[in-house]
């Protein structure tokens, strides 16, 4: 799977970040979500998946310039 980066609302190197893959998905880099009530209203969670945290700012920007 190759990774083209479509933007981040922080400093270049650190996260959260967005990324489009070349197998029409998108991978999200965030910081992993620990907080046990936050984790327990998760539903239908598989093995290998975990939750990441980014701002709604994030997920409009990135909308907006990639749906236009």
């Amino acid at each position: 799977m190759r990774l083209t980066f479509l933007g981040s609302t922080s400093e270049r190197t650190s996260c959260p970040s967005l990324y489009e893959t070349d197998r029409g998905t998108v991978v999200v880099q965030g910081y992993k979500v620990v907080d046990d009530e936050a984790l327990a209203d998760l539903q239908h969670v598989l093995e290998g998946e975990t939750a990441v945290e980014v701002p709604r700012e994030l997920l409009v920007d990135i909308a907006r310039r990639v749906l236009i």
